[in-house]
């Protein structure tokens, strides 16, 4: 089954962050590379949400993120697992600052 984890975090958090800090992210970020491997599908980081726009109802465009939120996604991974139990394991090898949403994706009949 494939799940999505979005990445989200305060963008705060970065405006003073430490070297030592960052170094700290990468490396736990590589860790959970190496721990999916091939499981992984799919993954970026993901511009601040002042970038962002919007569309709503099919012809308003908004500049913006979709919501206000202290928080912002920062990044995502798509990955392939045999459960959720999996996903949560490989999750706790990123960054404990982030707030990780884990949601299974659907497969709807006529579009694989």
């Amino acid at each position: 089954m494939k799940y999505l984890v979005l990445i989200a975090y305060e963008p705060s958090m970065w405006a003073d962050v430490a070297p030592e800090v960052q170094e700290r992210f990468h490396e736990q970020h590589l860790a959970f590379h190496e721990a999916v491997g091939e499981k992984l599908l799919a993954g970026e980081a993901l511009a601040d949400t002042d970038s962002a726009t919007t569309l709503r109802g099919g012809a308003t465009l908004t500049d913006g993120p979709f919501a206000e939120t202290a928080e912002m996604i920062g990044g995502f991974y798509l990955v392939e697992a045999d459960d959720l139990d999996q996903v949560v394991a490989w999750c706790r090898l990123l960054p404990p600052e982030y707030a990780l949403e884990i949601r299974p994706c659907v497969q709807i009949e006529g579009f694989e």
